[in-house]
This record gives C-alpha cells, structure tokens and sequence, in this order.
C-alpha cells in the first residue's frame, strides 16, 4: 500500500517571550493512500500546529516529513508553495471563496499557478470538479448567490481540481447545520469510496464516526489512533433526519 504521508518523530517549538513552546512533541504516523482520517483535539492539543505542517504551510522545528514520498522540511518557501499546490487540496470552515466570482473561476484558481495547464483546459477540469460534486447546474453562480452548503461544495471542488494526493479538511462542517454537514460528510464518503486520500481535522467527536480511522491529540502527542471497524454511512444517517420545514 502507498504511503502518501509519513511523519517521523515531528516537534514544533515556538518562542514567546523567554518562554518555548513545545506545540507538537515527536509526533509519529503513516497515512496510506484511500486511507479517511479524522484528526481530533481540543484547543491546545497542537491540532492546529499538525494541520499547518500536513499542509505544508509550517516548518517542523525537527523529525522528518515525507509528502507523497517526497521530503518536506528542507525545502525552501517557493518550493513549499508549489508542492502545496500540486499535492494538497484544502477545504476550509470559512469556504474561502473569491466573492463576486463564479463558481468555475474560484475552481480553476489553483490551476491558475501552474503554467503547464492551458486556459481551456483549465476550464474543462473546473466543470469536471463541479460535476463531481454535485454543482453542474450551479457553473455560473456566484459565491453570494449560493448557500453554505453549496459553498463548501465548490471549496471541494476546488480542492479536487488538482487531483492531489490528499485532501486536507479543517473543520469542513464547522459552519453548517445538520442536516448540510451530514451532506457534506455524504460527499467525503462518496470521493473516499472513489480512493481518495482524506484527512478531516475536527473537534467534533461524532465525525470520526463516518471516517475509516481516527488519530486524537493531547499536548502535542498522539495519545490514540485507532481504525473504525464499524464506519457509520453518512447517507443513512441523513435520512433519519427529521424533515425540515423547507423539504
């Protein structure tokens, strides 16, 4: 099985003041590629410390971080950037969506930094993205005439565009209701059916219940990483909602 991320003994350290501190403290693990990861803890865990690093957005102060088989800490910022970009696909709580702009061009915007990749083909990958997820009718829509369902729908898209090695998930249902989170938690079963390699940070504990695997954080440690036999279906749960007054 492919490794799509290893992490070998990863510390952080951040100085405030005359103080140092220790945000992540050897943290170890592999993600396999099609792996559904759910990564939990509460403030001051180093959850977010761990996102920044999986994302490439942060340096580990030491330990080793191999993307897609391909050594991270050494690298320089530029190159960081397009590793990024080539390799991850982020899905934000806040949707982070260009306002004033269609759906299709907050799509193609990550494809915008990759020269190799021509503006009609850019396009076509868009509208590919779009469908998969369930908005081909919603190509020309702009961000302020869609809901936050169908926002967060176009933030994974856009993550999807690239076809990266991993989904990179932070609190994707944060700023949902119900019954749209258990949509969006629908269509991240549906894309790790596909063999999609998913990691979904949350401080929910119910949403380790849909996903294939679940790592907890405590003071910068793993204290618990365990696979779920017993993955509970999205879908079935969405349907025992109770209806709402607009169904």
């Amino acid at each position: 099985m492919k490794k799509v991320i290893e992490l070998q003994n990863i510390k952080r350290d951040f100085q405030v003041g005359e103080e140092t501190v220790h945000a992540l403290r050897g943290v170890s693990f592999t993600i396999n590629e099609g792996e559904f990861v759910t990564i939990m803890g509460t403030s001051g865990s180093g959850k977010s410390t761990l996102l920044n690093t999986l994302g490439c957005l942060d340096t580990p102060t030491s330990g080793e971080y191999l993307l897609d088989d391909i050594s991270v800490r050494t690298m320089s910022k530029p190159q960081r950037a397009v590793l990024r970009n080539r390799k991850i696909g982020f899905v934000f709580q806040s949707y982070n969506l260009l306002p004033k702009t269609t759906a299709v061009e907050n799509v193609e915007l990550p494809l915008m930094y990759n020269s190799s990749v021509s503006a009609s083909e850019r396009r076509r990958r868009a509208i590919e993205a779009l469908q998969a997820v369930g908005l081909g009718d919603r190509l020309e829509h702009k961000s302020n005439q869609m809901s936050g369902g169908q926002m967060q729908r176009v933030a994974i898209a856009r993550a999807l565009v690239n076809n990266p090695a991993v989904i990179l998930a932070d609190e994707a249902t944060g700023n949902l209701d119900t019954r749209t989170s258990f949509d969006i938690l629908v269509l991240f079963q549906k894309l790790h059916a596909e063999g999609r390699t998913i990691i979904f940070v949350t401080h929910n504990p119910e949403i380790a219940q849909y996903s294939s695997r679940n790592i907890r954080l405590r003071d910068g440690h793993v204290i618990e990483d365990t696979v779920n036999f017993h993955v509970l279906s999205a879908a079935e749960a969405l349907a025992a909602l109770p209806k709402s007054d607009e169904d």
